[in-house]
């Protein structure tokens, strides 16, 4: 019968999960790695560590699906994006993993954007931040001892974590075009590196990978005891928008999980957005489909904190129950810009912030000020969308969609119905249906569409008035976190 076989590294965790033909989960494994913070904002992993904990994931989920190796046709990867690693021929690290996460290079980041800025969105579509891969690349090379000289001797590799996965894999040194467009180094019009911005970056082309579709074989692995194609490739955010079949021009997806990211189905067209990136949803048969993307970075990231920071909670899921005890938010408000604000309003400079307390304010309105702000941060990105391109719904995935007071909240803050799908492993489903394309396991996208189904709809029952009156709150306070960390230099 045979099953795919999706490889989900995200930020914490390596997870491995089978899927069968209906894009069914028969097996998940799963294994956390650690977070390294050498100085304040700056955000590091072990890229071994990343590659162990994927190993076992593999080992656990095909035990957990009774399957044996036999049956596994192809594997998909899907993979934090922007997250830079260095390495050389015989795949060793030569450094540890530079994470998305990272702000080291904000103050270059800002340099570059005062002479260049206008010229990176035009070609890349994405906002000029220390987020993206290409400042962490020159970061690289100018601050690791002799690994400049090697790489313009051509002896070293950069790629994003799918691009070392696939390298340990196979041995190919490839990425897809979702992911090479968020490196800043890649012409999202003329589908190639560019050669003006690893001028302005000092990056040697020799390091960079080969781009290919985001559903192709890439090369073959014998992980498994046997040869099986590795052939599917999407950065976590692209892959989730493809499990969430959002093919139309249109169609919305949003995934919670340490931060939000919104993603809009563009079709054909290159949408340029002041506040939001420009970026490459998927390639297929050598034809891209372009989205825009509202990236905000901390929305899982501050539950974890309630849990682990300052020790309110013990589990994520008690958010709901604490929320559900009062009425309202009693006018607490919380902005957790950890480190820094996304989109749509792009300041590194912001800071975390709750106001609005009183002597009656408990952990209950922190947990619900906590929930409220994930619904308000992706509802300031759905309004960003709503200038360029009409949104009649939005798809949900990732962890947090489980919390179904997050969920009704969200319905009511947005004004649009919110549809959670059966299945909620849509990035790693995302990146099995890439992988199971290329070997015509499935035939075509109209037989990826049928399978999709929802569990629960969640239909708006707030009334506009406050809506309206909850959301003024909400930017006010955002405008009392923005430039903190200046104020306070």
């Amino acid at each position: 019968m045979g099953v795919v076989l999706a490889l989900d590294e995200g930020t914490t965790s390596a997870r491995a999960i089978v899927f069968d033909r209906e894009g069914n989960v028969r097996g998940i494994g799963q294994f956390e790695f650690p977070q390294y913070y050498p100085r304040p904002g700056w955000v590091e992993h072990n890229p071994e560590e990343i590659w162990e904990a994927q190993i076992k994931a593999i080992k656990v989920a095909v035990e957990n699906a009774k399957v044996s190796p036999e049956e596994v046709v192809a594997i998909g990867i899907t993979n934090q994006r922007e997250t830079t690693i260095i390495w050389d021929k015989n795949g060793r690290p030569l450094y540890n993993a530079i994470v998305w996460q990272c702000r080291r290079t904000a103050e270059m980041i800002e340099e570059i954007k005062r002479e260049y800025g206008e010229l990176i969105k035009e070609k890349t579509g994405l906002v000029p931040d220390a987020y993206f891969s290409a400042s962490k690349i020159k970061w690289l090379l100018d601050n690791v001892p002799g690994l400049r000289e090697k790489a313009n001797k051509g002896e070293v590799y950069f790629g994003t974590v799918d691009t070392f996965l696939i390298y340990r894999l196979t041995g190919e040194h490839v990425t897809d075009y979702s992911n090479a467009s968020r490196t800043m180094l890649f012409n999202i019009k003329r589908l190639e590196w560019d050669e003006e911005l690893l001028e302005i970056f000092k990056i040697p082309e020799s390091i960079l990978p080969e781009v290919k579709n985001s559903s192709e074989i890439y090369g073959y692995t014998k992980i498994l005891g046997k040869e099986v194609p590795v052939s599917g490739d999407a950065g976590d955010q692209q892959a989730a928008l493809f499990g969430q079949a959002a093919f139309e021009e249109g169609m919305v997806k949003a995934t919670y999980g340490t931060g939000n990211f919104i993603l809009v189905n563009t079709g054909k067209k290159i949408l340029y957005s002041d506040n939001l990136l420009t970026t490459i949803a998927w390639g297929l048969n050598g034809k891209v489909t372009y989205a825009l993307e509202g990236s905000v970075f901390i929305t899982g990231a501050a539950v974890q904190w309630l849990r682990d920071g300052i020790k309110i909670i013990s589990s994520a899921s008690e958010t709901e129950e604490l929320a559900q005890k009062l009425e309202s938010n009693e006018g607490v408000y919380f902005v957790p810009a950890f480190v820094g604000l996304g989109a749509p309003y792009w300041d590194q400079f912001a800071r975390g912030l709750i106001i609005g307390i009183t002597r009656g304010t408990g952990r209950e309105h922190l947990a619900r000020a906590t929930l409220e702000a994930i619904a308000y941060l992706t509802r300031d990105v759905v309004e960003e969308m709503e200038k360029l391109i009409e949104i009649k719904e939005l798809r949900v995935d990732g962890g947090a969609t489980a919390n179904n007071f997050l969920m009704q909240f969200q319905a009511d803050i947005l004004g649009k119905r919110v549809i959670r799908p059966a299945v909620r492993e849509t990035t790693a489903l995302g990146a099995a249906y890439l992988a199971g394309l290329a070997v015509d396991f499935w035939k075509d996208l109209e037989e990826i569409t049928a399978l999709w189904k929802s569990e629960r709809i969640f239909e708006p029952r707030m009334d506009e008035a406050m809506r309206n009156k909850l959301y003024r709150g909400w930017k006010e306070a955002v405008k009392r976190a923005l430039g903190w960390a200046k104020v306070v230099e």
